[in-house]
């Protein structure tokens, strides 16, 4: 088993905090640890340290390698630009082949939250088991509430039983839901959140991309020959049409399976996300990073950095104080703050960014 590390976004719905300098993967918002931290401490029960790989950016290589002194310095893809991640996927495959061309490749996120570690690993190791029969496997989080920021995976008929894991085959994905859709699905029963999470035996990926994107193809084999002569991806990069590997094969691929979990997850989108996973203090708020007086004020976010912050009869709120921004939005509204970003961007603020 292979574990890729997936840790290229900039995490804009966490603006001010995550910015593209210093994105929300490689930032502490759980305790001390950051993100990319905790995530390679959740698999190495599973794997050693020589068979995890990142996927990520020339920007952010040197900073996964600072933090992760011990990872080998090759095991750290990066790819010359964003191209989504079917490409970034397609790479690591190409890299991960020439160490095992039968490996089973479980793909993960840098940046998602998981309160039972000992239920993932156990879920992976049932989603491997599935892998090696050909299927391409997906972790789908049974919902504990009508979210619409999360897309959906519905079930079909049940593939088996392994371990403690019921298995089944993926009906169809669905895209992120209203409320009133949302809450058909919680109340179904036969519907789960979409986590991202994956594995893949490399043959059967490397068909499903045969399959279903066969214009990718040609420049994977071309990838994987540039590997092997230690030359740049650069060229053939460029080319590269950006596809994500859900669009790409798995919402179109009928040898789908989908591993039903409940090990407490969050993909640490936004920072409404962050109040929810954080322990709160005796007023219900969540204190980062800052000295903080709260007279009369209750269910607060607020991440500091050098300033006191005072606040008086407020409440739900978002308070993000860095060196040169500052937001304050209603923590409903937390999500927004990728529109902060678009603003800036469209008015030439990138030093904000």
């Amino acid at each position: 088993m292979y574990v890729l590390i997936l840790a290229g976004g900039t995490g804009t719905r966490l603006w001010p905090s995550s910015r593209k300098s210093l994105p929300k993967q490689l930032s502490a918002f759980i305790g001390k640890e950051t993100l990319v931290e905790m995530t390679v401490k959740r698999v190495l029960p599973l794997v050693p340290i020589e068979n995890i790989f990142f996927a990520t950016n020339q920007q952010y290589g040197k900073f996964i390698r600072e933090h992760l002194p011990d990872l080998p310095t090759a095991n750290i893809i990066e790819e010359p630009s964003g191209k989504n991640t079917a490409p970034c996927i397609g790479l690591a495959a190409m890299h991960i082949r020439q160490l095992d061309p039968n490996a089973v490749l479980v793909s993960l996120h840098a940046d998602h939250f998981i309160a039972d570690e000992e239920a993932l690993r156990q879920a992976i190791l049932t989603a491997t088991e599935v892998a090696q029969q050909g299927r391409l496997v997906t972790l789908g989080v049974t919902p504990t509430r009508p979210e619409t920021g999360y897309g959906y995976i519905k079930r079909g008929e049940k593939l088996g039983q392994y371990d403690s894991h019921e298995v089944y085959q993926v009906a169809q994905f669905m895209e992120k839901p209203d409320v009133h859709t949302a809450e058909k699905f919680v109340t179904s029963g036969e519907y789960y959140w979409n986590t991202g999470m994956f594995a893949w035996q490399i043959p059967a990926l490397l068909e499903a991309f045969q399959e279903y994107m066969p214009n990718f193809v040609p420049q994977l084999t071309q990838l994987e020959q540039a590997i092997q002569k230690n030359q740049s991806i650069d060229p053939i990069w460029q080319q590269i049409q950006p596809e994500s590997i859900d669009v790409g094969i798995m919402e179109r691929s009928n040898k789908v399976a989908v591993v039903p979990v409940t090990f407490g997850w969050d993909d640490v989108g936004s920072w409404e996300s962050i109040y929810k996973i954080n322990e709160k203090d005796e007023q219900n708020n969540v204190v980062l990073h800052a000295t903080n007086f709260a007279l009369d004020s209750h269910g607060l976010m607020i991440q500091g950095s050098h300033r006191f912050i005072a606040t008086i009869g407020v409440q739900d709120l978002v308070i993000v104080d860095t060196d040169d921004a500052l937001l304050i939005c209603a923590k409903e509204r937390s999500q927004d703050a990728k529109k902060v970003v678009e603003w800036l961007k469209a008015h030439g603020r990138t030093e904000l960014m």
